[in-house]
């Protein structure tokens, strides 16, 4: 195929609905806000000079996209970095250089920046995208693991007996208090 039906372009607010559907597994979980959360992302760009969403059309559709964002390697870290997320190429494109085309884009930002540091996350399952990625030169360099805190908070109970006990001390004291402010707006009545 010719690549010069592949172009990239910034995205606007009409491309909101169809960044939802690629990027499913980004966005916030059972939320009737991924269009809004997605339209202000957007929206904001024109505030926010370190960062642009590129989306890529291959033959005039939405084939992808990426959301590129100047940043510091690390809070004691200045160094700075082009941080690349959410890059994601729809399934019916794959293997026509869309994903390429938009981290070349991200190279050639990052260049224009000043910026000598590219980084990028991917799915921990998604051997494909790892493969692609590493074929490019970027190598791992963290994990980056996320957990709901409630599942965290109760690890850690689980791990320190101690702990346990205080958190168990403090929940029948909130059951109390919760308990005496029932019975007393009852008898309150």
């Amino acid at each position: 195929m010719s690549r010069s039906l592949l172009s990239l372009r910034d995205a606007t607010l009409a491309d909101a609905e169809q960044l939802a559907e690629l990027w499913q597994p980004f966005l916030r979980r059972g939320s009737d806000e991924q269009l809004h959360d997605l339209a202000t992302a957007i929206e904001q760009l024109g505030d926010r000079p370190g960062e642009r969403l590129v989306v890529a059309e291959f033959d005039g559709a939405f084939a992808g996209a990426a959301f590129f964002k100047a940043a510091t390697y690390s809070p004691v870290n200045p160094e700075p970095v082009l941080q690349v997320h959410n890059a994601a190429v729809v399934p019916a494109f794959r293997r026509r250089g869309v994903g390429k085309a938009l981290v070349e884009s991200a190279v050639t930002w990052a260049e224009e920046l000043g910026i000598g540091h590219l980084g990028t996350a991917t799915s921990s399952g998604s051997r494909e995208a790892n493969r692609f990625m590493a074929r490019l030169a970027l190598g791992p360099q963290a994990v980056l693991r996320m957990a709901p805190t409630p599942a965290v908070r109760a690890k850690l109970a689980a791990r320190h007996p101690a702990a346990r006990q205080v958190t168990q001390v403090l929940a029948v004291r909130r059951s109390l208090r919760h308990a005496r402010s029932v019975s007393g707006s009852i008898s309150g009545s």
